[in-house]
């Protein structure tokens, strides 16, 4: 055997042992549930606020200061039931309803246009109305036994102030048709108010019309409240988008908080013939508003306004971090989450099933989902399946099957994709070798849904000034950052290259077939390696799809889709065949996200798919052209930089010994002509 040989099976011995090194064992393709399992309580108690003591906590601060500075706005996740978390919190913190009192409207005896606000103790308007229809029945002079009854059964100054206001009167003496109406009452108390579906009738109310023989008219009990005047003296929580796609609702309610007073408007704006004004309402409020983050950013920054009135931020987690809370408190999340679903009991593999699946939706190893809607949807639909099979019990398959089918129903349009990729309509190489070609990892938003695809890229290299031309970039469907990823990897061949001496070859890049705008840089990883063999002419095996971001050093740096990524890529090898050789390369930054299908774990346990994490551009290299890359600056045909260093100085040799063309000395000539005869 010759050194060359010797040398050459050396390096093959050293690229088999770093694939080996790199190549992920399917115990890593998903969360390991055994260590929280250990945790599991005999006994658990349903709680919609687990893993949300930082959004309580403010919220519990906000609520113990009655300010009309001091309200605050709540951050929701998808997922968040808002009244259950909203329920226990009320009853947990103990919110305060000592100021809730019944508002009722009392006819004015000097101005019928005018009715008089009078608040009464809570629950009590009904018996204090009666008590004064029995006053006014009883004849001025008789009054006095009554008088006393009704202020010491009903403690209001407003309600004494009526009684002596109306002392000396008869029913003819109060003008109108109606002594009274009620506006609140709280036979229960209840501590808070969910306006969910906003309106200008809904939070404040309003002062209908009646038309009587054509003559528009209002009256007492045509003044109808809204969720403003039924939660004053406790909390009112509002839908934050709906208030704020609606500008003078937004409005109003600042001016009510900023005055501590509610003013009814005119019934229409249209008939201005109409004046009754009610007695302003007195206002003691506390308001949650509940909406998004991005809403909250956009109010602070558009609204000055805002942040005197609501500084207080309650933001709600998506996620349980397993790494620094106990793992205990998130059954009970789960117990909650199971009575919202109304199913029947899990078994333990069930168990261990729902969490790795909370696991998968946070698309972390070491964080578990709080979003309730999503695990109340897949226990109601598992709850189906249990039921179809008469089983007692959910089992771990019932779960898995609701996941096939709530997959399948959303796989349409990702199976129209695959399938015009498998009939060859769009070309995608998952076999042989091709120099400058490379099948990238993209994540494609369509239709609502998203889903993973491979994309092909290639590269053409020319003599040129080391620039690389991004073809995306000159037809205008590339994104920013996708540009920058481009500037960054050119960067990285400068440094690695160009230190001393210009670069004397130039490249074209480009994703084919791609008809909409590319962006992101997750591509960057696939783009340089695609790069690198074009420039060493060392084919790239076409088995393998690459996915990751790079720094100008040629550190791999995490991306995002990483699961959608690998199981389109999978898909696509499936059904033309795996062979064993079909595989990814992801960053190992981005290890803790991968939670893969059963099926894609099988065919890596089964040595017919593999994943490779990578944390250097170099490790990528050797990978997809099983060749060592060696030390950039240095003569070696055996090393990939070397390939590329030997063919970039014969491209500078060749630059420098080329003759000048003739146009240039045509030029040369006539300038030094000039200069003699100046």
């Amino acid at each position: 055997m010759t050194t060359s040989q010797t040398s050459e099976l050396n390096s093959e011995q050293q690229i088999q042992a770093k694939r080996q090194k790199l190549r992920l064992l399917v115990e890593q393709l998903q969360a390991d549930v055994r260590p929280w399992l250990e945790h599991l309580p005999a006994v658990s108690n349903p709680d919609p606020l687990v893993g949300q003591t930082r959004a309580t906590t403010a919220i519990a601060r906000a609520q113990q200061i009655r300010s009309n500075l001091s309200h605050i706005y709540m951050a929701t996740p998808a997922g968040v039931i808002v009244e259950d978390v909203l329920d226990t919190m009320s009853q947990r913190q103990q919110w305060s309803c000592a100021n809730l009192r019944d508002w009722v409207y009392l006819a004015n005896p000097s101005d019928e246009r005018a009715p008089i606000c009078v608040s009464l103790p809570p629950g009590t308007a009904e018996a204090a109305l009666t008590g004064l229809w029995e006053y006014l029945e009883q004849a001025p002079e008789q009054r006095e036994v009554k008088y006393q009854e009704l202020i010491d059964n009903f403690s209001s100054a407003e309600f004494r102030h009526y009684l002596d206001l109306v002392k000396t009167m008869s029913f003819d003496d109060i003008p109108g048709s109606e002594l009274a109406t009620v506006i609140v009452s709280h036979t229960e108390r209840k501590a808070w108010y969910f306006c969910d579906r906003v309106s200008q009738t809904t939070l404040f109310g309003d002062i209908r019309l009646q038309s009587v023989e054509g003559t528009i008219s209002t009256e007492l009990h045509l003044i109808k409240p809204g969720a403003v005047l039924k939660a004053n003296g406790g909390t009112l929580v509002v839908n934050a988008l709906q208030l704020l796609t609606q500008p003078d609702l937004w409005n109003q309610l600042k001016h009510v908080l900023r005055t501590g007073k509610f003013e009814w408007a005119q019934p229409t704006a249209q008939q201005t013939a109409i004046h009754y004004e009610p007695d302003p309402v007195p206002i003691d409020l506390k308001v949650i508003l509940v909406g998004g983050r991005e809403l909250y950013s956009q109010l602070k920054d558009l609204d000055g306004e805002f942040s005197n009135l609501f500084p207080y931020f309650a933001e709600l987690s998506s996620y349980y971090p397993t790494k620094k809370e106990p793992v205990a408190p998130y059954f009970d999340f789960l117990t909650y989450v199971q009575n919202r679903a109304r199913c029947r009991p899990l078994t333990a593999d069930a168990i261990a099933e729902l969490l790795a699946t909370a696991s998968r939706f946070t698309e972390h190893q070491h964080e578990l989902s709080l979003d309730a809607v999503m695990l109340v949807q897949l226990l109601e639909e598992a709850e189906v399946l249990a039921a179809l099979e008469g089983e007692p019990n959910i089992s771990a398959e019932h779960l898995r099957e609701a996941e096939r089918e709530s997959e399948h129903r959303d796989r349409l349009l990702a199976e129209l994709n695959w399938q015009s990729i498998l009939e060859q309509q769009i070309k995608i190489d998952t076999d042989g070798e091709v120099i400058g070609q490379i099948n990238g990892l993209t994540v494609v938003h369509m239709g609502g849904v998203e889903f993973g695809e491979p994309s092909r890229i290639t590269t053409t290299i020319h003599y040129g000034d080391g620039d690389i031309i991004d073809i995306e970039r000159k037809a205008e469907l590339s994104g920013a950052i996708h540009t920058k990823g481009i500037m960054i990897l050119t960067a990285y061949l400068a440094n690695l290259f160009a230190r001393q001496e210009p670069m004397p070859l130039s490249a074209t890049l480009v994703f084919e077939q791609s008809y909409h705008e590319v962006d992101g840089d997750s591509a960057s990883l696939a783009e340089l390696c695609c790069l690198v063999s074009a420039l060493s002419e060392l084919p790239i095996q076409q088995t393998i799809a690459v996915t990751g971001a790079i720094d100008q050093f040629g550190n791999v740096q995490a991306i995002g889709g990483i699961n959608q990524k690998i199981q389109g890529y999978f898909e696509i090898c499936k059904r033309r065949g795996l062979n064993g050789k079909h595989a990814v390369i992801v960053p190992q930054s981005n290890v803790m996200n991968i939670h893969l299908s059963p099926e894609v774990r099988a065919a890596v346990l089964a040595n017919q798919f593999s994943i490779y994490a990578v944390s250097h551009a170099t490790e990528a290299f050797e990978l997809l052209m099983q060749t060592p890359c060696g030390e950039a600056l240095k003569f070696d045909d055996q090393t990939i930089f070397g390939l590329i260093y030997r063919r970039l100085q014969t491209a500078l040799a060749a630059q420098q010994s080329s003759p000048e063309p003739w146009w240039k000395r045509l030029f040369s000539g006539r300038r030094a002509e000039n200069s003699a005869e100046n």
